[in-house]
């Protein structure tokens, strides 16, 4: 899958991922590979992300996240 994480400014993350958990407004939830497209608001919270091996982490203030044929694209505030 393809992590994309972006605000008004900068791209803060874009690369291949394993899993990725988001703060979404009715709960934190996870995608993983072969997830269902979907469109969701993000409230505060982190963005929790695998990535070659490791875990890693961006908190956000909120946004919304479009996940699409294992591309996820997050606009952050």
């Amino acid at each position: 899958m393809v992590l994309k994480v972006i605000s008004a400014q900068d791209v803060l993350f874009e690369g291949e991922v394993g899993k990725v958990s988001l703060p979404g407004a009715e709960g934190t939830f996870m995608v993983l590979p072969g997830h269902a497209s979907l469109i969701s608001t993000l409230v505060p919270g982190p963005v929790v992300y695998d990535h070659d091996g490791h875990s890693a982490r961006i908190d956000v203030a909120g946004g919304i996240v479009d996940v699409d044929n294992d591309i996820i694209s997050v606009c952050i505030y």
